[in-house]
């Protein structure tokens, strides 16, 4: 999904940014963006688009995905200096939400020790999802689906509305097989029922470490390449009590609670 970001700007800026326009000469000049805390940095192509939208060359000392020590420079920019400081906030904004979901994705990936897929899920800001995602992706971690049609996830209102995991897997099944199947269970029996009829994967929502280990061990009887994965109010904190006893850890925490990353654009 791409991106409209002249929109964002066009958000911020209004009818016009008249305390620019009162107060900034019509000349060219040179800035620096410094992030102001250890992080992994995200959103550094966003953030140069943004600045070419007024003119402005953006050239990057980092990548999506590096880490910089608090301090670091990490962008020059130069061109006309109203359009710079008129598209400051819009840039620093998203470089601010992508790294701070970068730095978190990147936490929590350590914690993994590459036992786990550390997984985002659907808890985005509306808008900026797409870009929360390719945060988590650079990071290391997976974005999961990208929107509603990426794949069939049966989740617990799916299955009321059916009356039962066995309904709700035969109307699924008419869909193409193209389409990679997860169900979200409870308990040991609706998982084996969902695997007995063709699940890829099983969401173990809110069980705790324990019963999801009791589901994945009876789901790899049924098939031994399903995968289980682990959801429901996971932190960085609770990540290595699901290694041996999952295969991925969804978090939503990665998108709707990473800390934002401080940066500032200082003109030279």
């Amino acid at each position: 999904m791409s991106m409209d970001l002249g929109a964002f700007l066009k958000a911020d800026v209004g009818k016009g940014d008249v305390t620019t326009r009162l107060t900034v000469p019509d000349t060219d000049g040179t800035a620096y963006i410094t992030c102001e805390a250890d992080a992994v940095v995200a959103g550094i192509e966003e953030a140069e688009e943004v600045f070419a939208i007024v003119g402005a060359d953006a050239t990057s000392m980092y990548r999506d995905g590096d880490r910089v020590k608090a301090g670091s420079r990490i962008m020059s920019v130069s061109g006309p200096l109203a359009g710079m400081i008129t598209a400051e906030r819009t840039a620093l904004n998203i470089l601010m939400t992508m790294s701070g979901v970068a730095t978190l994705t990147a936490r929590a990936v350590e914690a993994a020790d590459g036992k786990l897929i550390v997984a985002a899920t659907r808890k985005t800001v509306p808008g900026f999802g797409p870009l929360q995602k390719k945060a988590v992706a650079v990071a290391g971690g997976d974005p999961h689906r990208a929107d509603l049609d990426s794949m069939i996830l049966v989740k617990d209102n799916h299955i009321r509305a059916c009356g039962s995991v066995k309904t709700a897997m035969e109307k699924v099944a008419k869909a193409s097989f193209s389409l990679k199947v997860e169900v979200e269970v409870d308990n040991v029996a609706d998982a084996v029922t969902a695997a007995e009829m063709g699940a890829d994967i099983i969401m173990a929502d809110n069980v705790g470490p324990e019963l999801t280990g009791e589901i994945r061990d009876a789901v790899r009887k049924v098939n031994d390449r399903i995968l289980v994965e682990a959801s429901g109010d996971m932190t960085i904190e609770r990540i290595p009590e699901y290694i041996g006893k999952a295969d991925i850890v969804s978090m939503g925490c990665l998108t709707h609670s990473a800390p934002a990353i401080q940066f500032s654009m200082d003109i030279n």
